[in-house]
């Protein structure tokens, strides 16, 4: 099939939108480090969805991704006097505090998984303003979610948050390579492999292009 165009399909559920200017996140961060309690409100509003994204989509977990997301900001709340701009934008740092989150918790919940059910796993729909579609679009886009969703639950954990990353959020290469401390080399090749195996499971669950 034409893996491509597939592909294409399926990010297109993510319904990712592109965070604000960094100067605006930047500028947010120094009023934090002034003690302006407004701007940190206004940083977690910013963050709020993408982070519970992230979240969601390596657990498969509503509730789990809920708790990790607060766990990332508090985090985040901790230790956001040693953003730099050098680290690359704040949304890429704040990437890199997210998934350093999602290692542990990952390692602390191995045994577990092996029992784990997705049965309280809520389809998520990224883009839920988008008003405009109608009622059987928005039902089709949410069942394509779902399954992409249970999907991704299959593969290896540095598949999937490579995948995540660069086709559910979009982050360039470079952003990656910062996050996951990798080469970029490997971090094309994890993603080259994550989109071929999701996409060998999308096909063997019934899921086809259109």
């Amino acid at each position: 099939m034409a893996l491509c165009n597939f592909w294409g399909k399926l990010v297109t559920v993510a319904g990712f939108e592109a965070d604000d200017t960094l100067e605006q996140d930047a500028q947010l961060v120094q009023q934090c480090l002034q003690g302006d309690g407004s701007a940190w409100e206004e940083l977690v509003r910013r963050h709020t969805r993408r982070i519970f994204n992230i979240c969601y989509r390596f657990t498969g977990n509503g509730t789990e991704a809920e708790d990790l997301s607060q766990e990332v900001f508090l985090r985040v709340y901790k230790t956001i006097g040693s953003y730099r701009s050098a680290y690359g934008g704040f949304a890429t740092w704040m990437t890199s505090v997210t998934r350093n989150l999602l290692i542990d918790h990952y390692r602390r919940t191995k045994r577990d998984r092996i029992t784990d059910s997705l049965d309280d796993a809520m389809p998520v729909v990224e883009n839920k303003e988008s008003a405009g579609r109608r009622p059987d679009q928005q039902l089709l886009l949410g069942e394509l979610s779902h399954q992409v969703q249970t999907a991704l639950t299959k593969l290896s954990p540095e598949l999937r948050e490579a995948v995540i990353l660069r086709d559910l959020q979009q982050l360039e290469y470079n952003e990656i390579r910062q996050v996951l401390d990798v080469p970029e080399g490997t971090v094309k090749s994890r993603i080259n492999r994550g989109r071929i195996e999701l996409a060998r499971i999308l096909n063997q669950m019934g899921v086809r292009p259109s």
